[in-house]
């Protein structure tokens, strides 16, 4: 037996993920403080789930398959970009999700209780559906002021629309360059 590090996610759209590239172009710089996402990596996370036994992991696979087992497909739109805990004191860049269905809400909500339920660690917040562009890095966990505000700059863009008709079980392997990612599911709406 050993443990993976996992999280639950929704693949992004070609359109969402382009757009959020190019914003990362123009907004980061060298020596920033921010820890920016490879293209690759983007996503939009709906649970962080830590290590997991790998004999544990049809289990989750099957609790996913049965939270959204009856939902169809839904539009999620992203626009705004901003940061986490707040602009003045960013320890996270990202860009905003909005669910106008409820739908990806919904799923969360039962995620996190059938996972509970499990033994998985409840997050203790609220969900905000948000895409993570950046961590702050360092110890002085503070971005330049230059990136604050070229992202006040950029904070009424808009990202694009996006179909959310699949929802992924993904391993997560930290590497010297950072985490390298690996789909283990993907289950379909």
């Amino acid at each position: 037996m050993h443990t993976i590090r996992s999280f639950i996610a929704i693949p992004l759209s070609p359109q969402v993920l382009h757009n959020a590239t190019r914003l990362v172009a123009k907004v980061s710089e060298p020596n920033d403080g921010i820890r920016w996402v490879p293209t690759d990596n983007l996503h939009l996370t709906l649970k962080f789930l830590g290590e997991v036994d790998n004999t544990e992991v049809p289990e989750v696979c099957n609790t996913i398959r049965e939270v959204v087992d009856g939902y169809s497909p839904f539009e999620l739109e992203f626009a705004g970009i901003g940061a986490l805990p707040s602009i003045d004191r960013p320890r996270v860049i990202c860009v905003y999700g909005q669910d106008p269905t409820g739908s990806l809400c919904e799923i969360v909500a039962k995620l996190e209780k059938r996972l509970a339920d499990q033994g998985f660690k409840p997050e203790p917040r609220d969900y905000r559906p948000h895409l993570t562009l950046g961590r702050t890095k360092g110890g002085s966990r503070r971005a330049s002021e230059e990136v604050i505000e070229k992202v006040k700059a950029y904070q009424d863009m808009k990202f694009g629309q996006m179909e959310v008709d699949a929802v992924e079980l993904i391993a997560s392997f930290l590497e010297k360059r950072g985490p390298s990612y690996q789909v283990m599911d993907t289950i379909e709406l």
